[in-house]
């Protein structure tokens, strides 16, 4: 192996963490329940964007740690809850989402991650809407 390579690649191990754009984005969610009259849009933030990843191409030259596929998740986060309007008496109107204060690239955890593909579609209302700013 040439030295170009190995620096190269001993740069990109690295830094690579250091070269990612994983930050907290600004997104709205769409919550509605069944019983209740409203669909509620809230305005939160996630965590989205870019992790530097490794190519396992290389696999039987690096450590198995080296081979890791980053995804952007949560650092820090809080839980925000909101009252959906319109719902009965006999319903909990109460609705909690998490809200992204810091995000790092690092393993998708599922205890409070999506960590799938693809995601259920949530980007719209079934019932009229109504808004909620955090």
């Amino acid at each position: 192996m040439s030295p170009i390579f190995l620096m190269s690649l001993l740069f990109g191990l690295t830094f690579g963490q250091a070269m990612s754009f994983c930050a907290p984005t600004e997104y709205i969610i769409h919550v509605e329940k069944r019983e209740c009259a409203y669909c509620l849009a809230i305005n939160t933030t996630i965590c989205a964007g870019f992790c530097m990843t490794r190519d396992s191409n290389g696999k039987k030259l690096l450590l198995k740690s080296a081979l890791s596929q980053d995804v952007c998740t949560y650092k820090d986060m809080v839980y925000r809850t909101v009252v959906l309007p319109g719902c009965p008496r006999h319903t909990v109107p109460y609705y909690s989402y998490p809200v992204a204060m810091n995000c790092k690239c690092g393993k998708c955890n599922t205890d409070y991650s999506d960590c799938i593909h693809e995601t259920v579609r949530t980007d719209y209302c079934t019932k009229p809407q109504k808004s909620y700013n955090v």
